[in-house]
């Protein structure tokens, strides 16, 4: 039998918080529950940027029964005046509320424990870090970007049981099966950017959208492609998302011209033959992109690694093997000479999708 506790109704607050992973932008997933003499009398979650906070649509929903009643918030609730949204704490003092539980302290320079300091000066309650490993884990790459100013990237890739991402002509649709390739459009709806590199765009044409059963949010997609030499008729060119092509600061200007009077948006970074990913992904994060899901190739995959720009791996096992001499695998880099030098995922996690297998870990270090 589950008990009834703090730990019920802040688990509430995160799974709610959680429901709306992929609809907030930048901003983090918050949940709020209100509870007044054993009764939740008000719910809420951050949906979109710029609209309603958690702890102000739950005190709407509860009404005068938020006065001596008990909030869970899964973060810390903002001290300062966001984008049309007042500060929270300064709702749930007015508001009446005895007191207030808090997952997580918020890493926002600008709120970093001055909401649970403005809350305390009030007289309220206010006990910290309840479920907060949950909560931080479920705002990763806000925590990232607020802090670093770059986006999460996630590195995702389907491979065979040998490694390899497309058998030695190139083929590769499909190497995991249906329930597998549901969970990555699922990714896709849940982060803000897709990036792949040009070559991924001419062996495959991809649209690169999010494609589910249920209508989904289609991430930006980014397209490295050091000297542009993207198709214009490409399908990730067309207008049904926003479309980046990152190249470098020798890139052909009449090709740019190009796709930009297509609507795409040409990022110059780097003035070698490559582009340079660590500058590409501080101006993408000062662009207000916070979490990338990398679906890229060996080359691009191997290079963000190399970059130290991957924060967390995810890779989707098949249980097929195809061998063949040249079949391009999942990192293509020079690796290290040693084995003890092998980068290391720490925090691994296991995950099926109908017959495959997803590995899920954190390059050590991040």
């Amino acid at each position: 039998m589950d008990l009834l506790n703090d730990e019920t109704y802040m688990r509430l607050a995160l799974n709610m918080a959680g429901a709306a992973s992929g609809q907030t932008g930048v901003n983090p997933v918050v949940g709020c529950v209100v509870v007044n003499e054993g009764r939740v009398v008000g719910l809420g979650a951050h949906l979109k940027r710029g609209e309603g906070h958690a702890e102000v649509l739950a005190l709407n929903m509860a009404g005068t029964l938020a006065r001596g009643a008990t909030a869970y918030v899964t973060l810390e609730p903002c001290s300062h005046t966001g984008k049309l949204t007042p500060p929270c704490c300064e709702r749930l003092i007015a508001e009446g509320v005895s007191r207030v539980v808090v997952a997580a302290k918020d890493p926002n320079p600008l709120v970093a424990g001055k909401g649970i300091d403005r809350l305390r000066e009030a007289g309220i309650q206010v006990d910290v870090g309840l479920l907060g490993d949950e909560s931080t884990a479920l705002n990763e790459a806000f925590n990232k970007h607020i802090v670093h100013g770059i986006p999460f990237v996630t590195l995702k890739t389907a491979v065979t049981l040998d490694g390899r991402i497309a058998t030695r002509t190139g083929h590769s649709r499909w190497i995991t099966g249906e329930k597998a390739r549901e969970a990555v459009h699922t990714m896709r709806h849940k982060h803000q950017g897709i990036m792949v590199g040009i070559g991924t765009i001419k062996a495959d044409d991809p649209e690169l959208t999010t494609r589910l059963s249920v209508p989904g949010i289609h991430p930006i997609r980014i397209v490295v492609d050091a000297k542009l030499a993207i198709s214009e008729h490409a399908r990730v060119l067309n207008n049904v998302a926003d479309t980046i092509v990152i190249a470098t600061e020798h890139a052909d200007a009449d090709k740019a011209a190009l796709l930009e009077a297509k609507g795409t948006t040409v990022l110059r970074c780097g003035n070698g033959d490559r582009v340079d990913l660590t500058q590409a992904m501080m101006k993408l994060g000062a662009m207000g992109i916070g979490s990338i899901l990398l679906e890229g190739g060996g080359v691009l995959n191997g290079a963000m690694l190399k970059a130290g720009l991957v924060d967390k791996v995810k890779l989707i096992y098949a249980p097929i093997i195809v061998g063949g001499e040249g079949a391009p695998s999942a990192f293509e880099f020079a690796g290290p000479e040693k084995m003890s030098d092998a980068l290391r995922l720490n925090r691994v996690t296991m995950e099926r999708f109908g017959d495959d297998w997803c590995m899920t870990g954190y390059p050590e270090g991040k």
